[in-house]
């Protein structure tokens, strides 16, 4: 086995592990709304992920471990592609608070300052900032 191959099948494999990860937190619930549907049918793309690795992951999502990234920084990275999509597929409101809500509580960040954290990532989305400004103001949210 090459090297680029172990890099593409470690790549995979952290995405279908991040994927995994998302339907875990939608199906919090027990079900999955209309608008997380949507989020995981694009997300399912943007990440690579199989018609049959979807489906099976939908059906055993017990069976796939929430795997919270390791370092602030890729939780930051994380949260930056989430709020991204989650913006541009226009879930609006609350459904769209809640749901990255959900997602960054997922991601390994806490509970007390949620709506602080999706508020803050939320607007420079809005601002359409690149990543590296992205973490930066999130690194810096209590100046």
């Amino acid at each position: 086995m090459s090297f680029s191959d172990l890099y593409e099948s470690g790549f995979k494999q952290r995405n279908r592990s991040h994927f995994a990860s998302i339907v875990h937190i939608a199906m919090s619930d027990n079900k999955i709304s209309e608008e997380e549907k949507t989020f995981l049918d694009r997300l399912a793309r943007n990440l690579d992920i199989q018609d049959d690795e979807y489906s099976d992951i939908l059906k055993n999502y017990l069976n796939h471990p929430i795997n919270p990234p390791l370092t602030y920084n890729s939780r930051l990275e994380r949260l930056y592609d989430l709020a991204r999509m989650v913006y541009a597929d226009d879930i609006l409101g609350e459904g769209q608070h809640e749901l990255l809500g959900r997602l960054s509580i997922g991601l390994g960040f806490t509970p007390e300052n949620i709506k602080y954290v999706v508020d803050k990532a939320l607007i420079l989305v809005d601002r359409h900032v690149d990543i590296d400004t992205f973490i930066d103001e999130m690194k810096h949210m209590n100046r």
